[in-house]
């Protein structure tokens, strides 16, 4: 298990600022003034994946939604230097204490720990695989996905932002080669784990045991192709969206759900409710559960849907927002507060912001550019 010691993390001093730091490097274009909480509420997370080095990019989102670089923090890790074809490769844990970065090209996954005053680098540890993708956490229990050799899940425990292995959690998928898994995430209970397999056209699922040990995959065949990104939402409903290969205009978007009785088995609530539009890929849930946003990357556009009650989804739009042409949407966040959509752009290399009403609609805010052409992940608070 690599990890870097103590010496060689005080080595990366750049990941250790203070707020007031971060402020002063912002300059007047970020138009926030920093609370109580610090780094830990309105600001926008991703990560450079470069080959030669990774980097956390930290954004500070103003009181009009435009963003503003805040600071960027060596992750001590490696990028891949090219796309991972993911969602969560940057990842908050659900009380917003850390955050945890893959870093594909060094196998390793680096935690910073948010301070009310500052974000601190605290640990860097092997992945337990090859090419880290996606990173999940719930309840101090933290679980990679590696999508390298065999691929499969390993499980960690994060204690004061150290990672430590967990005996009985590392699984393999539903199969040994040509999985492509594409995200690894927690219900919202916290009971099940979900992986999307875009090359088996299935859900590999387990039930999440004592001391987070994982229980034998239970796999599902998806009910649309090319099953990509997902959200859960607090009743516990799985949005998952289906990109069908790429096809222009035949994306679609499922939902499921579990019970006890089914134990890790997703159920399906809501078969492939279509959009219209290309490479439906990355998905976010508002916090209230009641609108789920896609990004079409083929299109260069976000659809809108509404959850019910019971998880079954509805097409609100299919254009809800637009990120310019070509700029292939990918990396999506709703901000906690549910106000706010952020989305990485992987071909124009920008970070498009929107406003979002009482009834889901978007809409569009200031466009930041400057994004490197290498950028993976996203994650706001």
């Amino acid at each position: 298990m690599h990890t870097l010691n103590r010496r060689q993390l005080m080595a990366l001093a750049s990941s250790s600022l203070t707020a007031a730091g971060l402020a002063a490097a912002a300059g007047p274009a970020s138009a926030r003034s920093y609370d109580d909480d610090g780094l830990r509420s309105g600001m926008v997370f991703t990560s450079s994946n470069a080959a030669s080095g990774n980097e956390l990019l930290v954004y500070a989102r103003g009181r009009d939604g435009a963003l503003a670089l805040q600071a960027q923090l060596a992750t001590g890790g490696v990028g891949s230097g090219a796309g991972l074809g993911s969602q969560g490769a940057v990842t908050l844990s659900r009380d917003g204490q850390f955050l945890f970065v893959v870093n594909a090209g060094s196998n390793t996954v680096s935690t910073f720990e948010l301070r009310e005053r500052g974000l601190r680098l605290s640990s860097v540890v092997a992945s337990g695989g090859l090419h880290p993708i996606s990173v999940t956490e719930a309840d101090g229990l933290v679980v990679v996905l590696n999508d390298g050799g065999a691929g499969g899940v390993v499980g960690f425990r994060n204690v004061r932002g150290d990672l430590r292995p967990i005996a009985g959690a590392v699984r393999g998928l539903s199969v040994a080669t040509g999985a492509a898994p594409a995200q690894v995430g927690f219900s919202d209970d916290g009971d099940t784990l979900v992986v999307t397999e875009k090359g088996t056209n299935r859900l590999t699922s387990y039930r999440v045991g004592e001391a987070g040990r994982l229980g034998a995959a239970v796999v599902t065949a998806s009910s649309g192709q090319t099953p990509f990104g997902f959200a859960f939402n607090r009743r516990n409903r799985l949005v998952v969206t289906e990109a069908v290969g790429g096809a222009a205009g035949a994306s679609t978007v499922s939902a499921y759900r579990f019970s006890e009785s089914a134990g890790a088995q997703p159920l399906l609530v809501s078969a492939s409710v279509a959009n219209t539009q290309s490479a439906s890929c990355w998905v976010s849930v508002t916090p209230n559960g009641r609108f789920a946003y896609v990004a079409n990357t083929g299109s260069s556009s976000i659809s809108s849907y509404r959850i019910a009650g019971d998880g079954r989804l509805s097409l609100i739009a299919a254009v809800a927002g637009q990120t310019g042409a070509g700029s292939a949407p990918a990396d999506t966040a709703v901000s906690p507060d549910g106000r706010h959509l952020v989305v990485r752009n992987g071909r124009s290399f920008t970070l498009s912001s929107f406003a979002i009403d009482h009834e889901g609609a978007l809409t569009a805010g200031v466009l930041l550019t400057g994004l490197p052409s290498t950028a993976v992940g996203l994650a706001a608070n």
